[in-house]
């Protein structure tokens, strides 16, 4: 692992560390040149199916994109980023368990509305505005109130 600081190649680890799930390492090293200290994290590469765009092109599954997206609906919400790596954790295992090659991308996008739904009000409908791609205020005010339905019979 390269320095971050001097670019040296040689370092050392000096503490492991793995999550509560089993699936990541936190490795800190120090560098023998330097002396600096980095963090690292190991992760096993499962293989992720190719998501299919609306347009029919294939890219690969990127956690990132989904965070990303889960992080601007959360925005200014008391959601810890923890809560969101979470569900995004939640959707990668689901799309890995699947066992599936490809998946559409509006199957990735359903399933991370169905996810932020139990989270937070708020960010379930910044999500799936953008998401859904509401025509008119009339669709916007239809989920709002599916919402406030759901609620007062205690679905939520």
């Amino acid at each position: 692992m390269k320095c971050p600081n001097c670019g040296n190649m040689e370092n050392k680890v000096i503490d492991s560390r793995m999550n509560r799930e089993g699936d990541l390492i936190r490795r800190r090293r120090e560098c023998l040149q330097c002396n600096d200290r980095f963090t690292t994290y190991e992760r096993i590469e499962l293989s992720m199916p190719l998501v299919i765009k609306k347009d029919g092109r294939r890219e690969a599954f990127d956690t990132t994109k989904i965070l990303s997206g889960v992080k601007k609906a959360c925005q200014k919400r008391p959601i810890s980023m923890e809560q969101m790596e979470n569900l995004v954790s939640l959707v990668e295992k689901y799309f890995q368990e699947s066992g599936e090659k490809e998946v559409p991308a509006v199957n990735i996008g359903e399933k991370v509305v169905r996810e932020i739904y139990s989270l937070d009000d708020v960010a379930y409908v910044r999500f799936a505005s953008v998401y859904r791609s509401f025509k008119d205020v009339n669709e916007f005010m239809n989920e709002l109130q599916d919402i406030l339905k759901h609620k007062q019979i205690g679905e939520i």
